[in-house]
């Protein structure tokens, strides 16, 4: 699966995000039950079942007795929520996560290749004016890896 693209959104008065249109067909069928977890750099990951496991897969790569690699498995999977889409798109996004991610009513919903990240609307610019003329030079250092 390859998820692209930059979406900006609003929270309804639930805490609902509405999945867009384009997202929903990248997505396919694997839609109707999604799974929220606390990201790096304070956004949240989404992810289907298909790339949830596709990512269990490589974490269970690392051996048990990898002391890192524990704390990450038990605080990522202990803390993520599975998610139902309604009939109207929508997700509700737990207190709990809104609260680690910092997210208000603007938001912006973004395909990062196999997940999709919910970022604070005001956070995901700082970002970006942060990252975005470091591009070249983290795009060379990438592909040398």
């Amino acid at each position: 699966m390859l998820l692209t693209g930059t979406y900006p959104r609003t929270l309804d008065d639930k805490k609902r995000l509405t999945l867009p249109k384009k997202v929903r067909e990248q997505l396919g069928e694997s839609t109707l039950e999604l799974f929220l977890a606390q990201g790096l750099d304070q956004c949240l990951w989404i992810y289907d079942k298909g790339g949830l496991g596709r990512l269990a897969d490589k974490l269970d790569q690392t051996p048990a007795t990898d002391a890192e690699a524990r704390v990450f498995r038990r605080l990522f999977f202990a803390q993520m929520e599975a998610v139902d889409m309604d009939k109207a798109s929508r997700v509700l996004v737990p207190e709990r996560l809104l609260e680690f991610a910092g997210l208000k009513h603007e938001v912006v919903l973004l395909g990062v290749r196999d997940h999709l990240e919910l970022w604070d609307a005001e956070r995901w610019q700082q970002y970006r004016a942060q990252n975005g003329p470091r591009f070249d030079a983290v795009a060379e250092a990438s592909f040398q890896k």
